[in-house]
């Protein structure tokens, strides 16, 4: 997929596939009959296998703009987490089949306060923060100066304090962030976010 190998699976220790349900079980092995874990992998050490493998995201959470563009949502995810660090704890990509890039980032509260100053912890408004806003922008900004594509360009962003709900689905139980949970459960927040956001470069124009 673009580059990305999913790591398959086949083994005495691998289910022979779903009780009743032979769509679910072709949907789930592939036709050597390898199941289909839906983790993308990479080798640790190209020339040397026994390396190991590093996890690189979820196959399923890539998709393509409308111009054609894959986007590598985990690795651009990573990328995201690393720029805005330690102002988020998590980052949800957007922008499936459209012309640009939407960052939904869910904010670590106890660190955007010590940027912001505690004194304005009592106000309670952290998501409508306009020195908090500007920072996240300077540092997508900056980001996207590090960039020469559209399918790593971040153009619009909300920002959020309602964490992912791990019992909804939108953390996987590897401890993950569910990308496609999140953008099916709170579907017009994200909507939103890609119509009206926050700009990244303010002199942009929709």
């Amino acid at each position: 997929n673009d580059g990305k190998f999913e790591m398959r699976v086949k083994g005495p220790n691998v289910m022979p596939g779903y009780w009743r349900d032979d769509a679910a079980t072709n949907a789930a092995f592939d036709s050597d009959g390898f199941y289909r874990i839906g983790d993308a992998g990479r080798f640790a050490d190209p020339g040397c296998p026994d390396a190991g493998l590093i996890f690189d995201g979820r196959v399923s959470e890539n998709f393509k703009l409308s111009t054609g563009t894959w986007v590598n949502v985990g690795t651009l995810r990573t990328q995201l987490v690393s720029a805005l660090a330690p102002l988020v704890n998590d980052v949800v990509i957007a922008g499936h089949d459209g012309p640009f890039l939407g960052a939904y980032l869910f904010l670590n509260e106890e660190a955007c306060w010590n940027v912001i100053g505690p004194a304005k912890a009592a106000e309670g408004e952290l998501e409508k923060d306009r020195s908090l806003i500007a920072t996240i922008r300077a540092s997508l900004k900056s980001h996207n100066d590090l960039t020469n594509g559209s399918s790593t360009r971040v153009e619009r962003f909300a920002i959020t304090t309602a964490q992912p709900v791990p019992q909804k689905g939108e953390i996987t139980d590897k401890g993950y962030i569910n990308q496609r949970a999140v953008l099916n459960l709170r579907r017009d927040a994200i909507e939103h976010m890609l119509t009206h956001g926050q700009l990244v470069d303010v002199e942009s124009r929709f």
